[in-house]
């Protein structure tokens, strides 16, 4: 009954009882549909009209129930444990926001949250050329940074959590280590992040000219579209995979010792255009059709009608979870 509340109110009279003063109020009972009555039959509403008083004894009205679907317990925890984190437009009508739920549903194996690793396209690995030969320069070689206590709990905490997610590994004893580079922790608001300074080693990397496509022509294209859908890789670059070779490139040294990324860091020179290039190449057929955009990590899809809408969702989410891809929800 959409939330009408309905009770029945007794009175017992008592004769020769003083009288006990009360007032109901009437603007309370009509609006949670309370009907006094002085005999004993049950009367209630129907939708909105609260006027018209019905009784089990005299209703005559052929009533028509609507056929309920059975709800779909696992999508209704997917929906309030991870859909919730995306952002869904406030102009789709419950039907569209329905078809939505239930397609992303379907391939929730591409989904990922932040406290679980992600997935990697393990057909691609990120290469780093270096534009000097043995020996390297001791600007290659820096030793670790002094920091402060705090600043050092958290470096240990965030070196087990890759280590657990294996993004990286501890470097052998009886490995040389030729290049390290040196991390610090960013503060903001209490919160902090792992950065590695990695300004001496991009300074001798031959840099990739892969292009990364242009904001306003990328505008141009979505200017006549109705539906617009943006997703991105969750942890960005750490899906990337990093070529063997290039893993003593990478390596990053903390108080509490030496570790060598396998997954490729946030401030490599050539990490966008590798990104670039990856997605893309996993595209191709999507790209050429002009309905989808790449810039790095963030993927676009637009389209004029919903019915294509769903279709160029689904295709491009099946190949996500084809690649064993994890996308953020978050967008």
């Amino acid at each position: 009954m959409n939330g009408i509340l309905r009770m029945t109110v007794e009175f017992v009279v008592m004769r020769n009882c003083s009288s006990i003063h009360f007032i109901f109020g009437n603007d309370h009972l009509v609006m949670y549909g309370i009907n006094l009555h002085k005999n004993k039959d049950r009367y209630f509403t129907i939708g909105e009209n609260k006027c018209q008083k019905s009784s089990f004894l005299n209703f005559k009205r052929q009533l028509t129930v609507n056929k309920v679907s059975p709800v779909n317990l696992e999508l209704e925890k997917f929906k309030s444990e991870q859909l919730n984190k995306a952002e869904i437009s406030v102009h789709l009508t419950n039907k569209l926001e329905s078809e939505l739920s239930e397609l992303l549903y379907d391939h929730k194996e591409a989904c990922g949250s932040d406290r679980e690793s992600v997935g990697s396209n393990f057909g691609h690995k990120d290469d780093i050329i270096l534009n000097i030969e043995r020996p390297y320069p001791p600007l290659l070689r820096i030793p670790t940074y002094t920091s402060i206590r705090k600043s050092r709990g958290a470096l240990e905490i965030y070196t087990k959590e890759l280590l657990d997610l294996g993004f990286i590994r501890t470097a052998g004893q009886n490995e040389e280590v030729e290049i390290t580079t040196p991390v610090i922790m960013e503060w903001h608001n209490e919160r902090s992040r792992m950065v590695g300074d990695f300004r001496a080693l991009n300074t001798y990397t031959f840099p990739d000219r892969y292009p990364i496509p242009n904001i306003q022509i990328s505008l141009t294209q979505i200017s006549q579209a109705v539906y617009i859908s943006t997703m991105d890789a969750l942890k960005g670059f750490y899906q990337n995979v990093v070529a063997l070779k290039a893993r003593k490139y990478l390596r990053i040294i903390v108080h509490c010792g030496v570790y060598e990324y396998l997954r490729m860091p946030f401030g490599i020179k050539n990490s966008p255009s590798n990104c670039q290039r990856m997605i893309d190449a996993i595209f191709t057929e999507e790209l050429s059709e002009g309905w989808l955009i790449i810039y790095i990590d963030d993927i676009i899809i637009f389209s004029k009608t919903w019915e294509e809408h769903i279709d160029r969702l689904s295709r491009v989410w099946e190949k996500i979870k084809s690649l064993n891809m994890k996308i953020s929800l978050k967008k």
